[in-house]
């Protein structure tokens, strides 16, 4: 009877499926029709020494039109409008937006999350972490490495929610030590989205810089 109770209690302990965690947040990243969230973005350099952190929303609709509009830095956007990448951070680079072609593959563009959640069992080995709390949703969290070099980074870990699958953190691990998080909040999948978010206007007297 005791060891029959010893193995009711570890049974929640017991590692889950990191594959089909990470299938499953693919599945549900791909069916949905769009997606909003409040987001807090963290960038540790232990090169320079620095720690950056910006806020505002995130946004996006189908594969082509993503957004991230800054509130702190106030105006600062990074758009995919379908055609190009238009990059704005007048706080580190006054009087310019840098405008680039879009990736003909979107999980290699500035989006982040088709970089982790676009098909994710293909192209990641994943391991299971453990089961978590997070802003009071149960999470798993469960660590990805890419199976190809060709990715912006090494390493992630994710906290995916429990029950809609979608992340409420990732982290990742980048070149020369740099760590990004970004953690979602406030999710809003299938929400109706303004298409003017998806459009970058070029604020008068800012130079245009092709790439």
């Amino acid at each position: 009877m005791r060891l029959a109770l010893l193995v009711l209690l570890a049974a929640p302990l017991q590692a889950q499926d990191p594959a089909a965690i990470v299938r499953r947040a693919g599945a549900v990243y791909r069916g949905l029709g769009s997606l909003q969230a409040d987001f807090v973005q963290i960038i540790e350099d232990p090169g320079l020494g620095d720690t950056l952190r910006s806020a505002g929303k995130l946004y996006q609709a189908g594969a082509n039109s993503f957004a991230m509009r800054f509130s702190d830095p106030a105006d600062e956007a990074i758009v995919i409008d379908g055609k190009f990448l238009w990059l704005y951070t007048p706080s580190t680079t006054p009087g310019q937006v840098i405008r680039a072609r879009m990736e003909t593959d979107p999980v290699y563009g500035a989006n982040l999350l088709a970089r982790i959640l676009d098909r994710p069992s293909e192209r990641y080995n994943s391991t299971w972490l453990r089961s978590d709390t997070l802003a009071g949703r149960r999470v798993d969290v469960v660590a990805i490495v890419p199976r190809a070099g060709s990715l912006s980074f090494s390493k992630a870990v994710l906290w995916l929610d429990s029950q809609e699958a979608l992340p409420r953190r990732i982290e990742l691990s980048e070149a020369q030590g740099v760590r990004r998080i970004l953690i979602l909040s406030q999710l809003r999948p299938n929400a109706p989205i303004d298409r003017g978010i998806f459009e970058f206007r070029v604020p008068k007297g800012v130079r245009v810089v092709d790439q």
